[in-house]
């Protein structure tokens, strides 16, 4: 009996320790929790002055201690836009290209491109003579044209020709004429080349005024070079052609049609 009233003795003791243990514990989570709630309602408090930054994930309306910038975790919503990838490589991508393109667009636009030049023919020539001297003066007018391919505008600074007759050089002129084309315009341009028949080809003087030929025809080698300057760039295109001229009277060549003055 006595030994039983001993082991009754001890488990009401473990059970007395067991309900006490039980009842600090359930204190000891009151505290904790009173505790948290106290930090979860604690008010927000922003540090200023000098020993305090602007914080960076703060939207720049927050403040941290200073010194303590390597030591700190910030969190941030998954939301948050420096979350989200950067786009640089569109962007580069997009620049690289506008790039390109404008580069492109540049050299197509500026890009030189040839000028043409073509010979229309004699638009006029008048003949006078020096009986004493038996030389014949031709005054013959042609008339160019010049085609501009570019798509910018070019100026026509000078144009340069002589007239050959039997391999001799009759006449010499230079036209300082500063004509400007439009881009991918034409221009007609008119030159007159004075030239003399006479020395060593006076016998041309018989020909050109005999009277039993009504078309006194003789064939000279016209020779013309045009002189043209774009973005202070000077450019010269040169053309050679024979020509019918009839030196036994005046002649104006209208649409194609050459008509004779006696």
């Amino acid at each position: 009996m006595g030994k039983s009233q001993s082991h009754l003795g001890k488990h009401k003791d473990e059970s007395q320790d067991a309900l006490t243990a039980s009842a600090e514990y359930r204190d000891t989570q009151t505290e904790e929790d009173g505790k948290n709630g106290d930090v979860s309602q604690f008010p927000y408090v922003e540090f200023t002055g000098r020993d305090s930054v602007t914080c960076p994930t703060c939207q720049g309306t927050g403040r941290i201690p200073r010194g303590q910038e390597n030591q700190l975790v910030a969190l941030i919503p998954y939301s948050d836009q420096r979350l989200r990838p950067s786009r640089t490589k569109l962007y580069v991508t997009i620049s690289v290209a506008l790039c390109l393109l404008l580069s492109g667009l540049a050299v197509f636009f500026l890009f030189p491109r040839s000028i043409d030049v073509s010979y229309v023919g004699v638009k006029t020539a008048y003949v006078s003579y020096d009986k004493d001297k038996r030389i014949v003066y031709l005054n013959i007018t042609n008339t160019l044209n010049i085609t501009n391919n570019n798509y910018y505008a070019i100026s026509v600074t000078n144009i340069t020709a002589q007239v050959q007759f039997s391999k001799t050089v009759i006449g010499k002129a230079k036209l300082n004429n500063s004509t400007v084309i439009i881009p991918l315009d034409e221009r007609q341009i008119d030159y007159t080349v004075p030239t003399t028949i006479a020395d060593d080809m006076s016998y041309m003087f018989d020909y050109c005024t005999l009277s039993t030929i009504k078309v006194h025809n003789i064939v000279v080698m016209m020779q013309v070079t045009v002189t043209t300057s774009y973005f202070g760039h000077a450019e010269q295109v040169s053309q050679e052609m024979y020509q019918y001229v009839d030196c036994g009277g005046n002649t104006t060549s209208l649409h194609g049609h050459v008509q004779v003055y006696q």
